[in-house]
C-alpha cells in the first residue's frame, strides 16, 4: 500500500529515546550523524544523506554526540521483503529529493496534496527495494545471520557446530561472512550479546545480578561474560551499570533538544 501515515522532522537534536511503531519507519538524515540502537540486532551508524529503514514493532533509539537532523515517515504496509533494520546510501539524490517533496506537500495547503503524498510513498518504497537489492546477502550468509539472531541469547548455542553443519567448507563460510557483513560470525554473535548486555545493564538491570544478566545474554559463565564485556566496553558490567543507569531517566518521550552534558555520553541499547 505504501501510504504515508505520518511525516515528522527533527531539528538538530541528540537523543530519541527507546520506542517502536506499528508500521515501517523510514528516516532520512539531512545533517550530522548518529547511531540507531536496537534490542535484537547490531547498532546502525549513519550520516547525512543516508536512510535507515526500521521494521514494525522493532524497539529502537537514536543518539548522537554531535547532533543530527532528519525527516522521518511512517509507511503503511509496504511490500518489503526485509525482516531487519538496515541503512541505505542514496543514489543520485533520489531519496533526498523524494523526502524534500514529502516535507513540502505535508506542509502544503494545496487541495488534493494527499495525491502527491500517496505517489511519493510509492516512490520511496520502490527506491528502497531497488537500492537494497544491490546489497543483499548470499544464501549461506543469510542462513548464518538468521541462526545467530534467533539463538544469540541462548548459552547452549553452538555457533561452530551450526557452521560445520552447513554444506560448505568451514573456512569458506567464515571468510564469506566477513566479506559480506564486515565481521566474523563469532564477532557478529558477540556484538549481539554485548548489545543485549548493554540494554540490560542500562535499562532493566534492577533486581538482577551480573550472573543472571550474563545468562540472559547468552553466557553460561559470569566471569567470562565480565571479561568479554570489559574488553568490549572498557569497564566491568557493574561499573557500566552504575555509570549508565541515568542515560534515559531524563530524556523526554520524543527528543532531547539540548546538547548532552560534558560527562554524559548519549546512547542506549
Amino acid at each position: 500500500m505504501n501510504r504515508i501515515l505520518y511525516v515528522g522532522e527533527h531539528p538538530k537534536i541528540y537523543n530519541v529515546r527507546m520506542h517502536k511503531h506499528d508500521h515501517w519507519e523510514v528516516v532520512y538524515c539531512t545533517a550530522g550523524q548518529g547511531t540507531f540502537r536496537f534490542e535484537n540486532q547490531p547498532s546502525i551508524t549513519y550520516s547525512a544523506g543516508e536512510t535507515v529503514v526500521i521494521p514494525p514493532g522493532m524497539t529502537h533509539a537514536n543518539s548522537s554526540t554531535e547532533g543530527f537532523s532528519n525527516i522521518h515517515i511512517i509507511l503503511e504496509s509496504p511490500s518489503f521483503p526485509f525482516q531487519e533494520a538496515f541503512c541505505l546510501s542514496d543514489e543520485n539524490d533520489s531519496l533526498a529529493n523524494a523526502f524534500a517533496q514529502v516535507r513540502l506537500y505535508h506542509m502544503s495547503d494545496r487541495k488534493r496534496s494527499e495525491l502527491v503524498l500517496a505517489a511519493l510513498g510509492e516512490l520511496i518504497a520502490s527506491y528502497i527495494v531497488v537500492f537494497r537489492s544491490n546489497v543483499e546477502f548470499s544464501e549461506p550468509v543469510t542462513r548464518i545471520r538468521a541462526s545467530i539472531l534467533e539463538n544469540y541469547d541462548r548459552a547452549d548455542y553452538q555457533l561452530d557446530a551450526f557452521l560445520r553443519s552447513l554444506p560448505f567448507h568451514y573456512d569458506y563460510l567464515r571468510k564469506l561472512f566477513k566479506k559480506e557483513v564486515g565481521l566474523s560470525p563469532l564477532e557478529y554473535l558477540t556484538n549481539l550479546r554485548m548489545k543485549a548486555a548493554e540494554r540490560m545493564l542500562t535499562l532493566w538491570a534492577d533486581g538482577y545480578n551480573i550472573g543472571e544478566v550474563a545468562e540472559m545474554c547468552g553466557f553460561d559463565n559470569a566471569l567470562y561474560f565480565s571479561r568479554v564485556f570489559k574488553k568490549h566496553y572498557g569497564c566491568s558490567p557493574s561499573q557500566f551499570m552504575k555509570d549508565r543507569a541515568h542515560v534515559y531517566m531524563d530524556v523526554p518521550d520524543r527528543t532531547e533538544l539540548d546538547p548532552p552534558a560534558e560527562n554524559d555520553t548519549p546512547g542506549g541499547a
